[in-house]
């Protein structure tokens, strides 16, 4: 129980973000490599706000689903999470986020719906009950640490502000000093696999890194079966074990099929980097009867339909 454990009081949640202004679109601002470390900021200012302190809240990763910014929160303090939840609940974080984002983006202003959950938990209908939302939010222990992108984007953010305090100018500097953060997909012949070469259906194929392309048609052609493949690459992929791909099928519930595949694939690759490579890819549907999306991905043959 949350009240007699003597580890360290520890939960999770996700933070929903709409603009609802037709002109602007938070996912494909944060996809953008010039304006994601403007949208960064001003989501760890506006929760450095929100718990008063700049280690109050950790995030994990940042969804791009559209039309929503989902953020992965991280509490390590339950009163940490108590600012949180009293700023979400009086408004406070909401002007937060807007205000920030409007500094940030140089706009005139940034309207948004905001929207908080745990695990299948709707916590916006439970804010008046306080103790009610910290047992949920304890109870979703976090399934990951944080991203490499987030880990970079930190770092950026520290040494720009330190940059700013020494010239004694924090209001004038433009986010284009943060560095964006590298792409999840690795770069191709920038690394040579342990596993050089792969057998499929008695010929040899190069075992290069998941490619952009390989990424699309998995998840526009591996349909139900998305989950399968899930559990087949989490033998070898901690970032997907339980209850990780539960937790994709939830969390993407209302995207569809695409996007809980994009989603978990997309997992795989961020998680294992140099690692996620198109033989692992090629094994776990081999494993589950998806041979014929195998072979479109190395290229044997046209698209098909393989669910």
């Amino acid at each position: 129980k949350m009240a007699g454990s003597s580890a360290p009081w520890i939960g999770s949640a996700y933070l929903f973000l709409q603009s609802t202004c037709k002109t602007i679109a938070l996912p494909s601002l944060y996809e953008s490599p010039q304006k994601k470390p403007c949208v960064f900021k001003a989501l760890k200012l506006a929760l450095a706000d929100s718990t008063g302190s700049v280690n109050g809240v950790d995030m994990l990763k940042v969804h791009c689903s559209h039309p929503h910014l989902i953020v992965q929160l991280k509490f390590c303090k339950r009163e940490n999470c108590r600012r949180f939840l009293r700023s979400y609940r009086e408004g406070a974080l909401h002007k937060a986020l807007q205000s920030h984002l409007q500094l940030s983006l140089a706009t005139t202003t940034v309207p948004l719906q905001v929207e908080l959950k745990a695990g299948s938990e709707h916590l916006d209908t439970m804010l008046k009950d306080e103790d009610r939302c910290l047992e949920c939010i304890y109870r979703e222990k976090p399934d990951r640490l944080p991203d490499e992108e987030i880990t970079e984007l930190e770092e950026s953010l520290k040494s720009l502000m330190l940059h700013q305090s020494t010239n004694n100018n924090v209001a004038g500097k433009d986010c284009s000093s943060l560095k964006p953060p590298s792409q999840p997909y690795p770069r191709q012949g920038s690394f040579l696999p342990t596993q050089l070469t792969f057998i499929f259906q008695g010929q040899q194929f190069d075992n290069r890194t998941i490619t952009p392309d390989d990424h699309q048609k998995f998840a526009k052609s591996v349909s139900k079966k998305w989950k399968q493949v899930g559990r087949s690459l989490q033998k070898s992929c901690r970032a997907l074990r339980d209850p990780a791909i539960d937790s994709l099928a939830l969390e993407y519930d209302r995207e569809g099929l695409y996007e809980q595949a994009y989603q978990m694939l997309l997992r795989f690759i961020q998680s294992e980097g140099k690692g996620a490579t198109v033989a692992r890819l090629i094994a776990a549907l081999e494993e589950n009867g998806l041979v014929s999306l195998a072979e479109e991905l190395l290229g044997l043959h046209s698209s098909e339909d393989c669910s």
